[in-house]
Order: structure tokens, then sequence, then C-alpha cells
């Protein structure tokens, strides 16, 4: 049982450029589940140091929504600094013009399972963004 999150963008970058200890990221394979679902050309498996996307700040629903970590949610230093080095990542491309969207999913979910949201990263920090199980994330930066 794990999360797995795949990224789409129209940036053609050499994102392998930003693997870390934290992050990795990887060109996804084209049987891979829910890639239809990402509406840009270059598609990336994002693993974190686990090899899967579990070690990223996640929540099960978006009830409590984007928050900066609290003390009374456990969450690992390495989880908070994997998920805002791939925010930041994401904020980066957004900046100069590039599109961007991610899917994170739980093992085991259905496209008809996937939520749809819209993120404006200009009214989100980066110490805020968390992912929400199941759903795919529409990145903007609208004043």
């Amino acid at each position: 049982m794990c999360y797995s999150v795949y990224l789409s963008t129209n940036s053609d970058q050499n994102f392998s450029r930003e693997n870390s200890d934290l992050i990795r990221f990887r060109k996804m394979a084209a049987d891979e589940p829910f890639g239809s679902m990402l509406q840009h050309e270059h598609k990336l498996y994002v693993g974190s140091k686990s090899g899967c996307s579990c070690t990223f700040r996640h929540l099960t629903s978006v009830e409590l929504g984007f928050s900066e970590p609290v003390d009374w949610y456990e969450e690992a230093k390495d989880e908070i600094l994997a998920t805002r080095s791939l925010i930041m990542i994401i904020r980066k491309l957004i900046d100069r013009g590039d599109q961007v969207d991610c899917i994170d999913v739980w093992y085991g979910a259905a496209e008809e399972d996937i939520v749809k949201k819209t993120v404006n990263l200009h009214t989100l920090e980066n110490k805020q963004f968390r992912f929400f199980e199941n759903h795919l994330f529409r990145f903007v930066n609208q004043a």
C-alpha cells in the first residue's frame, strides 16, 4: 500500500537535475495508471526518499485544507522538506509561464475516485502545501 504522485508539464526541462535524497523524478511509462488524466505532454512519476511517493505530506481529505505543519498533527521533517522542495519546483515552472498538473493517488484508486482541484499558488505559501489523497491538482498563479 502506498501513494503515487504523477506530474505533467509542458516544460521539456531535464528533471533529473532536480533529483535529491528527498525527491526523485523519472519519466512516466506509457502504461502507468492515471497518465490519461494528466494534461501535458511531459509526464513524470515523482518519488520521495522511500522510492514511492509516501514520504511527502498527504491528507486523506481536503477538510483541513492547506496548512503549514502544526504540533498536534505529527509529520516527519523529511516529509515536510520533500513536499516543500516539490512545490518550489512547481512554483518555478508556473512563474516562468509553464503549465503543471499533478495527481496524488492511493494504491487501488480508480480514475472515477479522483477529484479535481485548482491550486492558486498566488495565495499559497510553500510551507502550506500538502497533497490530498486521490486529487488532481491544476496549478495556477493568479492575483
